[in-house]
């Protein structure tokens, strides 16, 4: 292992860290009561550690939030081989979920506790473009596209922000079971 692993291993080791202390501390606490020594000080980290790697909390909560915009956007990106409209939304839900079921300890406390929009902005960004993407290449309806999208997207994205609300009380295959029936097989 040459230098620059090590260097970039403690970065990542860093952020985890700081990221985790600042997960934790809003299950008990709004984004806007944190200060960044509580943050540090949960981590273990001294701030000038932190001031190195963020300006303060709020590219800490953006970092954090572009980090499971890569990871959610990857995950749709896998959605390719679906024949048919309501396949490929039940996908883009089922991802979603998947998504935020492994990312709960973010999601639960920031729309729960902060009602911090930029979470949610992050995910309906992400979605939006994957649906906008999609209908380009496919949609053969005479409905207009961005309709077709806003249509899907404010389903989707709704269902997904409230079964967080209400802190996943679904199955996640249930919700699956229920948009099954919902959905049209085409547009």
């Amino acid at each position: 292992m040459d230098m620059h692993e090590k260097t970039d291993l403690r970065i990542l080791k860093t952020k985890k860290s700081l990221y985790a202390s600042l997960l934790e501390l809003l299950e008990n606490h709004t984004f806007e009561e944190i200060k960044v020594s509580e943050i540090c000080s949960k981590a273990l980290i001294n701030r000038s550690t932190f001031y190195t790697h963020f300006e303060d909390k709020y590219s800490l909560l953006d970092s954090l939030i572009k980090d499971l915009k890569t990871n959610l956007v990857s995950g749709l990106r896998e959605n390719k081989n679906i024949s048919n409209s309501k396949e490929y939304y039940l996908e883009v839900i089922n991802i979603l979920l998947t998504h935020v079921e492994k990312e709960k300890n973010f999601y639960i406390p920031i729309v729960t506790n902060n009602r911090n929009s930029i979470a949610m902005d992050m995910i309906y960004d992400a979605l939006k473009e994957d649906i906008e993407n999609r209908l380009k290449k496919e949609n053969k309806s005479e409905i207009p596209n961005d309709f077709v999208s806003n249509f899907y997207l404010g389903a989707i994205s709704y269902v997904g922000i409230e079964w967080l609300r209400n802190k996943c009380n679904y199955p996640k295959e249930k919700i699956i079971e229920y948009l099954e029936r919902l959905i049209p097989k085409d547009i």
